[in-house]
């Protein structure tokens, strides 16, 4: 079975206050997304592909060359959206990993664990999560009394006692490729920020008897996307000292 990696890269990044790609901004050098691909290249991936939107035409220049494959959303309607646009190239069954173009602190490593963990689980999907002090705006995992995910609600949607929950969705998942594109078809924008959210997908795969698992992070920096500019300040201070300490 085939291998692909999805970077999801589309986002204009409001918070950020820039015109910039929200994946373009720079962290220690570097464009965040470029150390989301760098990670991605690390592992044996038979394809990359990320999709791109707001300007993508200057995220495609910087990157001529790279392992990648670079899709348009031309309208940004969501993650699920975003997904959605890939599914046109993808011709056979394969394993789908789905990786967030904002998260600079992903690692080879944590992919690979991600894609044995969902090859020995047997599951039908599975998500990378991360245990928070202060889950904030992450979504959270929703679990069952046995430890399997049954749902992930997006922060903007939660109650009260969801928003309680500590364990969030990271915006890493792996899935099987027939199974994604079948429940993608189930989502709709009925919601806080009327876009199609990848996340709904893991409650219809559940609705559809099957099983979904969790890979919790040992490091929760890995989890970490940026999202505003407080958020890039910190994440440069955290690379530098990631690099001082290697």
């Amino acid at each position: 079975m085939k291998k692909i990696a999805v970077i999801l890269a589309a986002g204009k990044g409001v918070r950020m206050k820039g015109e910039l790609p929200k994946v373009f901004h720079n962290i220690a050098g570097k464009p965040m997304l470029e150390y989301v691909l760098d990670a991605a290249e690390k592992v044996d991936f038979d394809e990359i592909f990320a999709v791109v939107g707001h300007k993508s035409e200057v995220i495609i220049e910087y990157f001529r060359g790279r392992k990648v494959t670079f899709v348009e959303q031309a309208e940004q309607l969501g993650t699920g959206h975003a997904v959605m646009q890939v599914e046109p190239f993808i011709k056979e069954k394969s394993l789908i990993i789905v990786l967030s173009g904002d998260m600079p602190f992903i690692t080879d490593g944590t992919i690979n664990k991600l894609i044995q963990t969902h090859l020995n689980s047997g599951a039908k999907a599975t998500i990378v999560t991360a245990v928070l002090k202060d889950p904030g705006h992450y979504g959270r995992v929703v679990k069952g009394v046995k430890g399997e995910v049954k749902r992930v609600i997006e922060a903007k949607d939660a109650d009260s006692d969801e928003k309680a929950i500590t364990e969030i969705n990271s915006g890493i998942y792996c899935f099987e490729s027939q199974v994604l594109f079948d429940a993608l078809k189930g989502i709709n924008r009925d919601n806080a920020q009327g876009e199609y959210y990848l996340t709904d997908v893991i409650g219809i795969i559940v609705g559809k008897g099957m099983t979904v698992k969790a890979l919790v992070l040992v490091d929760p920096t890995e989890a970490m996307g940026i999202n505003t500019p407080e958020e890039l300040r910190e994440a440069e201070v955290k690379m530098i000292a990631l690099r001082k300490g290697s």
